[in-house]
């Protein structure tokens, strides 16, 4: 057997080689990354890949796509013993045996007390597809399998001891621990990544890559031992598929269904991918067959496309902290409507008539029956990315939304829309994600949707205009551009944070609060920082503690009170934070001003004239409210 990688240089460039061609699941590829090297110092200069490699008495030929300009795309290679000669863009060089592996990159595993570590399952303990091997697997192990090598550290254990009771880890909470943590090996391009291992996320969630906003992405990732512990078969193996799954995405792997907004686009496989067997699918929403047919027929194992993509990849689309998420631009077609569309639902994006320059832009999501009742799946708001929403700019480009922090949801909450419940909201701050801002200039936007049903149809919303005013006045001016700072973006996808990483963001919305008050917007940076308040807040100290922030109910009750009696936020956010203030007012030890806040929220959306399904689901929502403070103040 010939395949590996493969070491060599000529003169000032070295070429790390990767042959594909034998041994386990050969790819019939032959790739390499090119450098520069000058006195100590090694840079990267390009890529190739040959995807469909000729092999003929010993020597390996074909044509290669090259991430930078060549002369000659023709590569060539010779190998025997473990030695040889490869012809690269005009070069030879002689190279040696290196590794089995094509790919081999450093994880670090950290977990927070009582959140144990998955170790390995035995594939062999619950039936599977005919020709799968029973083995023993662990995550090291699978990606093993897939050529690539995971050299884990020392696991660290972090104390809780100053945590107090409240483990739930939310997305600031994450996004700082990532920042803070892992940032001893700085903002760099390099085979390293980090992966949490936390009690549980706020939202339910099995796992999060939360590493997905700044220049060097993909380097953190986190799973939740309360949703995926257990000793039994079925839970090692959720376990198992949880862990390799999220530092997929580490490895720029989009989700099954997704592929085809990659950059450049890959092809959907079976079923809009949903019919994909493969790490990167969502078990429950496997076609044909769902959870139980999704594991009998899995060989736990990476898709073929997917097996190229870690394999041959080019570097910066596979190292940690190179391109984004994705790769490249998020530059898109925007959504077309299907040609034919039977699946009975209805999608709609709707907006205010228009935004002031600076003020962060919300819409609302609404799904809906169109005739018959139909069940799918709850997860419309667009973070879990069973939703996309494309927003075509004034200058005509259409970019995609990419939320700040991607959930991996491995349970979806079944849906029934009919007369009772004719639709489900959701509200979708969409002003910020992983690029940055996307409403950066006054004008015309067009927005529009998509919604991938348990079903796997796609249903296209129409087109809603989103109308961004010119400022009037100075202040105007101002107090747009103290909203529109990165760090300040991030605060609002995040729904604040402590970090001191994005303390310029909480000095600009502090100055718009104390300086400008009186201003439209001036609510939005009293939402941030009063919803920021109202909770606690953990942070991994540089000595590896878990410390929490507790909450501070006083400056949450005055910032989220005027937002509550402004009442110019969206209605699905204003019913937040209302919840949260009375939660505040409970914890001030005022039970019945927060039975009162619940109160207030109801007569306030009965005055707006509400849907009255919609109000009586707010009636319900309040009662039980009530309930829960009263039971955590007793």
């Amino acid at each position: 057997m010939i395949s590996g990688t493969y070491q060599g240089q000529d003169g000032d460039s070295r070429l790390a080689l990767r042959v594909d061609v034998d041994g386990p699941r050969p790819t019939g590829a032959l790739s390499g990354d090119l450098f520069g090297v000058a006195g100590a110092t090694t840079s990267y200069v390009g890529s190739f890949v040959v995807r469909a490699a000729r092999v003929r008495d010993g020597r390996i030929q074909g044509t290669g796509a090259f991430t930078f300009d060549v002369p000659d795309r023709d590569v060539a290679v010779e190998i025997a013993g473990g030695a040889g000669t490869a012809t690269v863009a005009g070069r030879t060089y002689q190279v040696s045996f290196e590794s089995p592996y094509f790919r081999s990159a450093l994880l670090e595993v950290d977990a927070v007390a009582g959140a144990v570590p998955f170790v390995s399952y035995a594939t062999g303990s619950l039936p599977g597809p005919a020709g799968s091997p029973a083995r023993e697997l662990s995550v090291v192990a699978a990606y093993a399998e897939a050529g690539v090598e995971l050299k884990t550290t020392e696991p660290g254990v972090i104390p809780v001891q100053d945590s107090g009771t409240d483990l739930a880890w939310d997305d600031a909470e994450l996004h700082h621990a990532m920042t803070r943590h892992f940032s001893r090996f700085g903002d760099s391009v390099a085979w390293r990544l980090w992966l949490l291992v936390a009690g549980k996320h706020v939202g339910g969630y099995r796992g999060i890559m939360f590493d997905y906003n700044d220049a060097h992405q993909r380097q953190g990732a986190a799973v939740f031992h309360e949703a995926i512990k257990g000793e039994t078969p079925q839970a090692q193996r959720a376990q198992l598929r949880t862990y390799v799954h999220e530092l997929g995405h580490a490895f720029n792997l989009l989700h099954s269904w997704q592929k085809n907004l990659a950059t450049p686009p890959q092809p959907l496989g079976p079923d809009g991918g949903f019919g994909d067997l493969s790490w990167m699918n969502y078990v429950q929403h496997y076609r044909p067959g769902g959870e139980e047919g999704y594991w009998s027929a899995f060989p736990f194992q990476f898709t073929d496309a997917e097996l190229l993509h870690l394999r041959h990849g080019f570097y910066r689309d596979v190292c940690m902290g190179a391109n984004a998420f994705g790769t490249g631009a998020a530059e898109i077609d925007p959504f077309e409507p299907p040609v034919e569309d039977h699946s009975g639902l209805r999608l709609d994006v709707r907006a205010k008539e228009s935004f002031e320059f600076g003020e962060p832009v919300v819409v609302e999501l609404r799904l809906s029956c169109a005739g018959e009742p139909r069940t799918t799946h709850g997860h419309l708001h667009p973070d879990t990315e069973f939703t996309q929403v494309s927003i075509t700019q004034p200058g005509g480009r259409t970019v995609l939304y990419r939320p700040m922090m991607r959930h991996c949801v491995d349970r979806s909450p079944r849906i029934r829309l009919d007369a009772g419940n004719p639709a489900m909201y959701r509200s979708a701050y969409i002003g910020h994600g992983r690029d940055g801002h996307y409403f950066q200039q006054p004008g015309e936007y067009q927005v529009r949707a998509q919604y991938i049903a348990a079903d796997g149809s796609r249903i296209v919303s129409p087109l809603c205009p989103v109308h961004v005013r010119l400022p009037v006045s100075r202040e105007d001016h101002l107090v747009a551009e103290l909203m529109l700072g990165e760090d300040q973006g991030k605060l609002f996808s995040l729904l604040g944070s402590d970090s001191p990483g994005l303390q310029p963001g909480n000095d600009a919305l502090d100055e718009v609060i104390s300086r400008h008050g009186g201003h439209p917007l001036a609510v939005y940076a009293r939402l941030v920082k009063g919803l920021n308040a109202e909770r606690g807040f953990k942070e991994l100290t540089p000595d590896n503690r878990l410390r929490v922030r507790p909450p501070d109910p006083k400056q949450g009750i005055e910032h989220l009170g005027q937002v509550a009696r402004e009442g110019t936020i969206d209605n699905i956010t204003l019913n937040l934070v209302m919840r949260r203030l009375a939660r505040a007012e409970a914890r001030q030890g005022d039970l019945d001003r927060a039975h009162a806040v619940m109160d207030r929220m109801v007569a306030t959306f009965e005055a707006k004239g509400v849907n009255p399904v919609i109000l009586g689901q707010i009636r319900r929502q309040a009662e039980l409210t009530k309930s829960a403070l009263t039971a955590e103040t007793s």
